[in-house]
């Protein structure tokens, strides 16, 4: 009789640490590793100096939280800028900057993007997420986000820039187990160059069109109002 595989909470917490290095390594062009240990946590919470948090739900509910220092989040920005070819004067040097919570609300969403294809894939069921959201937390400040969860699972893994910058990922999520019961395949995972090199396209795509000359102003002119307006 063949045996059963089982995937529990920690085999899913891999797969979304594995999801925020490539993403961020990628993204940053320096590697970003996690710790090969876990820490059980009783919550998450929203640490200073950027937390970040993503609700999911489908075939279990959870959330997602990243807590970054000031200096942890300033380098994967700057980085992540930097690599998308952003001159250093157009680059903030303020974790408070509203860019700075964009880039990294950007990249979390890429993260857990890649999460949950990865559990459709490998797990055989469906989740869908939520819009990231950042807040800039004072260092007394602690802020935990409920959600609906059965017997929720916590858990806490230190993350490490190229620079030796610390950050923290935190996922809590239904105490639950996947079983497999018949051999099925896997796709490819989702590359992190392609997405960034969509996100590079969406942005040259949305830069203003050159004004037009006085000649299709005119005309423009002329065609509304005919149209009474």
């Amino acid at each position: 009789m063949r045996k059963s595989k089982t995937i529990n909470t920690e085999d899913v917490l891999i797969t979304l640490c594995e999801s925020v290095s490539q993403v961020l390594t990628k993204a940053s062009g320096n590697r970003i590793t996690y710790s090969g240990m876990v820490q059980k946590i009783s919550r998450t919470c929203l640490r200073p100096d950027i937390g970040c948090f993503v609700l999911f739900d489908g075939g279990f509910n959870g959330i997602v939280v990243t807590n970054f220092t000031a200096t942890a989040a300033l380098e994967i920005y700057q980085d992540y800028m930097t690599t998308m070819g952003m001159p250093e004067s157009e680059i903030s040097n303020s974790h408070l900057a509203d860019d700075v919570a964009n880039v990294l609300g950007e990249l979390m969403n890429q993260i857990v993007g890649g999460f949950t294809f990865k559990v459709r894939e490998q797990l055989q069921t469906t989740i869908t997420q939520s819009q990231p959201k950042m807040l800039a937390i004072n260092k007394l400040v602690h802020i935990s986000v409920d959600t609906v969860m059965d017997r929720p699972q916590a858990r806490r893994v230190t993350f490490t820039t190229s620079n030796n910058n610390i950050f923290y990922l935190e996922l809590a999520m239904d105490k639950t187990e996947f079983i497999q019961l018949k051999e099925f395949e896997v796709a490819d995972d989702i590359d992190p160059d392609e997405i960034l090199e969509s996100t590079a396209a969406q942005s040259q795509d949305s830069e203003p069109a050159p004004a037009a000359d006085d000649d299709s102003a005119a005309d423009d002119d002329d065609f509304m109002a005919s149209l009474g307006l």
